[in-house]
């Protein structure tokens, strides 16, 4: 593993961060409670050619304190501010030069092949843009948390296999939509081609429109079952919170207006509306909730400036709109849309 700090340059920015062939960014905001099981973790990778990235969101805690002390090997990068996570792990992939690109959540932890099995699976094919690791819920490592990403025709994403039985061992590596960027690898090629992370979602979301746009671009995602991750839902945020259903409600309308393919998009916009209405009468029903309505009205106010960027998203399109569509899964009634989630409501979290 590459043993280095990020030195500030004369410019006062940081400088550059040089990596072997894969860089662990780690976003971190007041998460001191979960680094030393996160970073503990990671200095004991099988992968041989490594270094880990830790983007400090203007923590107030001791966050940098106990990195600094206990883990010297790995690279720290400041923010004055939370800047959130889609920006904080651009200035990480600005500074860094490697092959591949992990991302994890601070609130996880995962097994000694975790990184190698990610890497692996990234070199069955150049075609592969990105995987998605297993993740398990730490409070109950018999279930899983999330397989990657799924999202259906009308807009709906979520966690694959979310609330399944980690019951099959003998699981084999296959193509999915996305990964979730809480445990992800990404190829640093297809970074540049279609852009990082899209800053203005601030947090949420953010790696669903970034698959998107790869699976529009022409790239791939492999599944690796193998790269077992334990994850604390929700821990640094919290599940449910009035935060995350609003940015949540923003972030949704954002993703759909970006990438949906047209004319299918046109076709399919009565049941988008239908289930985007449907799940705000929840929140406000049942939750009491208005923050995931404020969330979409607020995406409403940004719609003239999104349709820049899905121009340009758009003219990345090398897939044709019936195999995007088909790339989506079914829509299903809104009983089962809500099945989805019902593992989060049992274990005691919310959820929109």
């Amino acid at each position: 593993m590459s043993r280095r700090s990020v030195p500030p340059a004369a410019d006062g920015e940081y400088a550059a961060v040089t990596a072997p062939v894969v860089s662990v960014i780690i976003v971190n905001w007041n998460g001191s409670r979960f680094l030393e099981r996160c970073l503990s973790a990671l200095m004991i990778q099988t992968h041989p050619s490594y270094q880990v990235v830790l983007v400090d969101n203007g923590s107030s805690d001791d966050s940098l304190t106990l990195v600094e002390r206990d883990y010297p090997e790995v690279a720290v990068i400041r923010n004055d501010t939370n800047l959130g996570f889609a920006a904080a792990n651009n200035i990480a992939l600005n500074r860094i030069q490697s092959r591949y690109v992990a991302t994890l959540n601070n609130d996880t932890q995962v097994e000694p092949t975790w990184l190698a099995e990610l890497a692996r699976g990234m070199e069955k094919d150049p075609a592969i843009g990105m995987c998605a690791s297993k993740m398990v819920f730490l409070e109950d490592q018999k279930t899983i948390n999330s397989a990657g990403i799924s999202v259906d025709r009308a807009g709906i994403a979520w966690d694959r296999r979310g609330g399944e039985p980690d019951d099959d061992r003998s699981e084999q590596p296959e193509e999915i939509f996305g990964p979730c960027a809480g445990a992800a690898i990404y190829r640093r090629k297809m970074l540049e081609e279609i852009s990082f992370f899209d800053e203005d979602f601030f947090a949420y979301m953010e790696d669903v429109d970034l698959a998107w746009r790869a699976q529009l671009a022409g790239w791939r995602c492999l599944y690796v079952p193998t790269a077992l991750v334990y994850h604390a839902h929700s821990a640094t945020a919290g599940e449910g919170s009035p935060f995350k259903n609003r940015l949540k409600g923003r972030n949704t309308l954002w993703t759909i207006a970006k990438n949906y393919p047209w004319p299918h998009w046109l076709c399919y916009l009565p049941a988008i509306l239908f289930y985007d209405l449907a799940a705000v009468a929840y929140t406000l029903v049942v939750r009491r909730d208005v923050n995931p309505l404020r969330g979409r009205l607020e995406a409403l106010r940004g719609l003239r400036s999104l349709m820049l960027k899905r121009r340009a998203v758009q003219a990345l399109r090398v897939v044709p709109s019936r195999v995007m569509l088909s790339r989506l899964e079914p829509i299903e009634s809104p009983l089962r849309v809500l099945r989805r989630y019902r593992h989060l409501r049992e274990m005691g979290v919310g959820r929109e």
